[in-house]
């Protein structure tokens, strides 16, 4: 944990100086704050002789010794110390806040990185909720920590120092038995913490469960409301709620055990000191000098109670840490070899080589994957549902690696390139077009950011949106909502294929780009995506037959394998899988 906090600080090390600075300052004016006190009970009142470093600021007043004059000095210093720790607070407070705001910045933009950069088989793995819990709750309880309780912890153990050290110095039989107590604090806190950190792991991973299911309900809010299935969800919700709730309350019990505890060995110390104290006054002791020692004595356990309550802290902190670690450390990342290069602009050539892929080891997805897409050639991808057919594309841009085999582009392995470089130059028309927050413009400008307005809008008149998005209030500056919800799905897709078009890859990869559209809006998406795929390699996963009708070489795919390819006649006449889904399919729109 203490690694982690430690490169989170490192940049800032300045505002950490700054910081201790301020703090150590705040504690060592603390120290002072029961003098001005002393000197009104023992010598203005008192008439006790004034102390030397009393009398040397005297002049500072006036000068003399008369009671009036003490009296003022005390006052001065009484404002003086307010003054000095309203200063010395205001930089702690500013800086600490400043440096947990960047601390946290660094750590979510951190974490934000490398989860870009995983493969997308730990997406299949990791619900999004807990992940989105991970960069909102947990990088804000390490932001805390790192910007206020680390440094609090240091300036209460050196407060707790130089308290005993001033108290030893007025009387050490009375902070030898302050001290005393200390070994039966530190025993009891370290164990609680332990406790602690268990409760408060299964309260974050509640927390998560709470946010997952809310977001799975909320993005799927037309399904229930279609099915009015409402109360179901509000039930699971319901159910993670009050498991929340349960494991809250189980991690406070254990927290809850800290100060009553704490309270008790305090409360004996404070109770002796004043028993004794006051059988030593006036012989051994002055009035003042116990009123300074009992102030001390409560500064003293101040920091102690906040040792003790950083026991809670630390413990969360320490959760924190985990659950981000466990996706820092995650290596389920898509990495560059060494000597990898960034690829040449690409002829187009595409190439799966025996590919076997899985995500669970005891079931293989892909078992057996050879197929060749010559440049600029159409080839069509058909196959039962659950047969591999996506798996096996997504392996060209790498979102997954192969276990074995490989891909090759224009005969080289796409892992000797950059992954930046081979997906620069790969476009996708996908089943359901993703859209992002924003204008149609930036959504259309998505793959390509510098391009022109004349760019733009060339991509959607072939892709056929231009008439639709014109008729729009705003045009291209219209806000389409969040993941395109104010969109048809037809729009949609036209939308996807001018962001594929303005890229200008040599390879294009669609995956059943007509699946979930109707007649007219299909017959709009595949003149733009005959346009789209003019002189470029083409890999088009097909459910619809008929958009591959007139591809260069069909691969029918089935448990993992390819079973066969070829034309559409040639596949016809051998009368196997492709011929059956074929006639399935005819059936079908026939009936």
């Amino acid at each position: 944990m203490l690694r982690l906090i430690g490169e989170l600080l490192r940049p800032y090390r300045w505002r950490l100086f700054v910081i201790l600075a301020a703090m150590l300052f705040q504690s060592a004016i603390g120290l002072a704050g029961p003098w001005p006190f002393k000197l009104i009970v023992d010598n203005a009142i008192g008439g006790q002789p004034v102390p030397r470093w009393a009398e040397s600021l005297l002049p500072l007043v006036g000068g003399g010794t008369a009671k009036m004059q003490i009296a003022l000095l005390a006052a001065v210093m009484v404002v003086a110390i307010a003054l000095l720790t309203a200063v010395a607070t205001y930089v702690n407070l500013y800086f600490s806040a400043l440096l947990g705001q960047w601390v946290a910045n660094d750590l979510r933009l951190r974490t934000y990185h490398h989860l870009q950069r995983l493969s997308l088989r730990y997406y299949d793995t990791h619900h999004v909720g807990t992940i989105l819990s991970t960069i909102t709750d947990d990088v804000t309880t390490i932001q805390q920590f790192a910007s206020q309780s680390t440094l609090n912890m240091v300036v209460d153990l050196l407060t707790i120092f130089g308290m005993l050290i001033v108290m030893y110095l007025l009387r050490p039989d009375f902070a030898l038995i302050a001290i005393a107590v200390f070994p039966f604090l530190i025993i009891f806190v370290a164990r609680v913490r332990v406790a602690i950190q268990k409760a408060s792991k299964e309260v974050r991973q509640r927390q998560a469960e709470i946010l997952t299911t809310a977001q799975e309900g909320l993005e799927s809010v037309q399904v229930v409301e279609a099915f009015e299935r409402e109360d179901l969800l509000e039930q699971q919700l319901a159910q993670v709620s009050k498991a929340a709730v349960i494991a809250a309350m189980k991690a406070q019990r254990v927290r809850s055990l800290l100060s009553p505890v704490v309270l008790i060995p305090i409360s004996v110390c404070t109770a002796f000191v004043l028993w004794r104290g006051a059988s030593l006054i006036p012989t051994a002791m002055t009035v003042g000098t116990l009123i300074v020692f009992f102030t001390y004595l409560g500064k003293l356990w101040g920091p102690v109670f906040d040792l003790s309550g950083q026991a809670d802290s630390v413990a969360q902190a320490g959760v924190a840490v985990q659950r981000i670690r466990a996706i820092l450390d995650s290596d389920m990342v898509i990495e560059d070899r060494p000597d990898a290069i960034d690829p040449p602009p690409f002829a187009g050539e595409v190439a799966l080589e025996h590919v076997a892929f899985s995500f669970d080891a005891d079931s293989p997805t892909l078992r057996d994957i050879t197929f060749t897409a010559e440049a600029g050639q159409l080839i069509g991808i058909v196959g039962p549902t659950g047969s591999g057919k996506s798996t096996a594309v997504s392996l060209v841009p790498r979102f997954y690696d192969p276990d074995s085999g490989c891909v090759k582009i224009d005969g080289v392995d796409i892992r000797d390139y950059k992954v930046h470089g081979l997906r620069s130059q790969i476009g996708f028309v996908l089943q359901e077009t993703v859209l992002f927050r924003g204008t149609v413009r930036d959504n259309i400008a998505f793959g390509r950011p510098d391009a022109t307005e004349d760019d733009i809008l060339e991509a959607a008149k072939l892709a056929n949106a231009d008439e639709f998005i014109s008729r729009m209030p705003h045009g291209y500056d219209t806000i389409v909502g969040s993941r395109g919800a104010r969109l048809s799905g037809g729009q949609r897709q036209r939308i996807g294929i001018a962001r594929a078009l303005i890229r200008n890859d040599p390879i294009l990869i669609l995956d059943e780009p007509t699946a979930a559209l109707d007649a007219e809006s299909e017959e709009a998406v595949i003149e733009a995506l005959e346009r789209l795929m003019k002189g470029r390699t083409v890999i088009c996963i097909a459910h619809r037959l008929s958009t591959i009708r007139h591809a260069d070489k069909i691969v029918a795919i089935k448990e993992g394998v390819v079973a066969e390819q070829g034309s559409h006649q040639e596949l016809m006449a051998r009368n196997g899988i492709y011929a059956e889904l074929h006639r399935l399919q005819y059936e079908e729109n026939k009936a």
